[in-house]
C-alpha cells in the first residue's frame, strides 16, 4: 500500500511567487485573500467556499476580530474560531470586500458567499482546490495543493516556538497527534534543537 503524498510546506520565496501570481490574474484581490485565509488562517478548501459575507462583517460593515466556522462547515464536528488579526489578512479582506460592494449592483448581502466564482456563484469545495492548483501551477510550483497552505501554517507556527496545542487548537485538529503529522520537519530547526541539547549539557 502506497502513503499518499503529503502536500508540500512552501517556503517565503515560493509564497511570495504564488502572491505574485495572484497579484497578476483575472481577480487579484479575490486570489490574494483566499491565499491568506490558507496560509495566515489554515483554513480548509471547503471552510473557505463556505463562508458568508456576514461570518466576516458586522452588522455595521467592519471586519470582524474572529470568525465562527460551524460544524456544518468543519472537519471532525466541531465549531472553531478563527481569528483575523493578521494586519495582512485584514487589509486584504477589506479591499475585497470594497471591490465587491462596488461591483454589487444589488448592495453586498450579509447571507451571499465571501468569495464568489468565476461564474458569480459560490465555491464547491472541489472548484476552490482547482483554483489553487491553478495559482501554484501559474507560480511555477508542482505539487502543491489547497492543503499546503494549512501545512505551511501549521508548521510555521511551530518553528516560531508556538505550544502545539495551540496549533492544534487553531488547526481544529482534535488530537495533538493529528497535528504532528501536519508539521514538516526542518532539518535546520532539528539541527539547532540538537544544538541547543548539547549546549546545555556542557553548563
Amino acid at each position: 500500500m502506497t502513503q499518499e503524498r503529503k502536500a508540500p510546506v512552501l517556503t517565503e520565496s515560493q509564497f511570495r511567487r504564488v502572491v505574485a501570481a495572484a497579484k497578476s490574474s483575472l481577480h487579484p484581490r479575490r486570489n490574494l485573500t483566499l491565499l491568506y485565509f490558507s496560509f495566515s488562517l489554515g483554513l480548509r478548501a471547503k471552510e473557505m467556499s463556505s463562508l458568508l459575507v456576514r461570518d466576516v462583517l458586522s452588522p455595521g460593515g467592519e471586519v470582524k476580530d474572529e470568525v465562527l466556522l460551524t460544524k456544518a462547515t468543519t472537519k471532525g464536528g466541531k465549531d472553531r474560531l478563527v481569528y483575523l488579526s493578521n494586519k495582512e489578512v485584514r487589509r486584504s479582506l477589506g479591499e475585497y470586500i470594497k471591490q465587491r460592494q462596488v461591483e454589487s449592483i444589488k448592495g453586498l448581502r450579509p447571507e451571499s458567499a465571501l468569495f464568489m466564482s468565476q461564474k458569480g456563484g459560490r465555491f464547491s469545495p472541489n472548484t476552490m482546490q482547482m483554483l489553487f492548483k491553478k495559482m501554484f501551477v501559474a507560480a511555477g510550483i508542482d505539487g502543491a495543493s489547497s492543503h499546503s497552505g494549512r501545512r505551511t501554517f501549521a508548521t510555521s507556527l511551530i518553528e516560531r516556538g508556538v505550544d502545539i496545542k495551540a496549533v492544534s487548537s487553531l488547526m481544529g485538529h482534535s488530537t495533538v497527534a493529528m497535528t504532528a503529522h501536519y508539521v514538516e520537519d526542518n532539518p535546520i530547526r532539528l539541527r539547532k534543537i540538537c544544538e541547543e541539547a548539547q549546549a546545555g549539557l556542557r553548563s
